[in-house]
């Protein structure tokens, strides 16, 4: 896709001047040249063009609130004077695998003094003895290079991504999280009322139970004792008989 065409695209009918990020890269440059940005683009802070084929920022245009600028894996092997010119507030600058072979190019970019990082990963100017401490030697307003500074301590998150301290994270974020513990907490405590309320009714229906064995029990109990008076009763009722049958028979005697 023609990088005019992808910049329409990414705009999604927006006004130019309301672009704060725009990200074309893996399209193509018809001339190696930077096609359809404008000046309108005034409010851009972030700029990824990588792999759309450069050989030049020379038509790059005015750019005053630019701070981080993705140009990786273009064919850029000078010209990078213009920077000063129309980012002066770059901070942060990717120009790894560009065809950049000598020092006096990356020089170029003593004027920009807000630059804090530049990376040149697989530029041929790496290869260069001592490349390092003469990077840091021309660029004494650059902290980092290729990710570490000069005492060989890696980039913070912060820096050389300044984009990612205005990346909002998931919706709700740690509010969720927070939400989803309370959601368990009353899932919890629902569930602990209804094991209470299962227990207690358990334990109703077990004093239940009880009462009606123990009144079964009592039952049983007083249908034994009416059976035992009867038989006491029907003892004594031939308790008598006895007596006059045995007086009988002594008389008989």
């Amino acid at each position: 896709m023609e990088m005019k065409k992808r910049i329409s695209l990414e705009l999604r009918n927006r006004d130019p001047a309301e672009v704060a990020e725009l990200v074309v890269d893996n399209c193509r440059s018809s001339d190696g040249e930077v096609e359809g940005l404008t000046d309108q683009y005034k409010e851009l802070e972030l700029l990824s063009m990588v792999n759309v084929g450069l050989t030049s920022l020379a038509k790059l245009p005015s750019l005053p609130k630019l701070r981080k600028l993705e140009v990786s894996d273009n064919s850029i092997s000078g010209g990078l004077d213009t920077l000063a010119e129309k980012c002066p507030n770059l901070t942060y600058l990717n120009l790894s695998g560009n065809k950049i072979k000598e020092l006096s190019t990356v020089e170029a970019l003593q004027n920009l003094k807000s630059l804090q990082s530049v990376e040149l990963f697989s530029c041929e100017v790496t290869r260069l003895e001592d490349y390092r401490d003469s990077v840091f030697e021309l660029l004494p307003q650059v902290t980092y290079l290729d990710g570490y500074d000069q005492d060989d301590n890696e980039v913070p998150d912060s820096e050389g991504d300044d984009d990612d301290d205005d990346t909002p994270g998931p919706p709700g974020g740690r509010d969720n999280e927070d939400d989803d513990d309370d959601d368990d907490e009353v899932s919890d405590g629902e569930e602990e009322e209804v094991g209470l309320s299962y227990l207690m009714k358990e334990g109703i229906q077990d004093e239940e139970d009880d009462d009606d064995y123990v009144e079964e029990e009592e039952e049983e109990d007083e249908d034994g004792d009416e059976d035992g008076a009867a038989v006491q009763g029907e003892k004594r009722k031939r308790d008598p008989e006895d007596e006059g049958d045995e007086d009988d028979d002594e008389d008989d005697e």
